[in-house]
């Protein structure tokens, strides 16, 4: 064995062992207000976007992502499932999404450069029922959700940007509201309703209620 593969092998031995003890003493700091290091940060994100290119080679995208019915259909799931971290038209931050680490992408906004901007429809759709770990992105599959309901959230969230705060509403309201296989649909009476907050009466919308102090 050469000196320069020993000095590798010491090296690495040498980097896994120092990082066992960060971690052992808890020097490593998981809290969602402390970010990540740069260059972390640039890793996780190299690796999650290498990943996802991976595994969405073989999802075929349906051919009628613009048709009315399925934006209709979606805007109900997005209003109940996902504008609270990923905001809606008119809203620029919520109370979840400011104390979220990684903070949720604005989906009612094309930012410059982000990998949501640059990802297609199958890597939505692959999100969106996989989830992301460790990022709050649950896996919307385990929930109930069938592949129908989430190309029909896909197809919504491709319009969103192009739709202004009072087209948007109008689109919520129009909807069945939050309804797929695994939730009862808004306009189906035959169990007894769940209570759900309404997210803009109570204030988490736009971060102004008040607290108990």
């Amino acid at each position: 064995m050469s000196k320069i593969l020993v000095g590798i092998v010491c090296t690495l031995l040498a980097a896994i062992a120092a990082a066992g003890v960060v971690v052992y003493t808890g020097a490593f700091d998981v809290a969602a207000d402390t970010p990540h290091a740069a260059v972390t940060y640039r890793l996780i994100a190299f690796a999650r976007e290498r990943s996802i290119a991976r595994r969405i080679e073989d999802i075929a995208t349906p051919g009628d992502l613009g048709d009315v019915e399925r934006v209709r259909r979606g805007a109900g799931n997005y209003a109940a499932m996902c504008s609270g971290c990923h905001l809606e038209p008119g809203v620029e931050n919520s109370e979840v999404r400011a104390g979220l680490y990684p903070q949720p992408p604005n989906l009612a906004k094309l930012e410059a450069g982000s990998s949501h901007a640059a990802g297609g429809a199958a890597r939505k759709f692959w999100i969106i029922k996989h989830g992301i770990k460790a990022s709050g992105m649950p896996a919307w599959s385990k929930g109930g959700m069938e592949d129908a309901a989430i190309w029909d959230l896909v197809a919504f969230v491709q319009r969103l940007p192009k739709i202004p705060a009072s087209e948007y509403r109008e689109l919520v309201e129009s909807s069945d509201g939050h309804s797929h296989d695994g939730r009862r649909s808004a306009t189906d009476h035959s169990t007894a309703p769940e209570v759900v907050p309404d997210r803009h009466e109570s204030g988490h919308g736009d971060g102004n209620h008040k607290h108990a102090r």
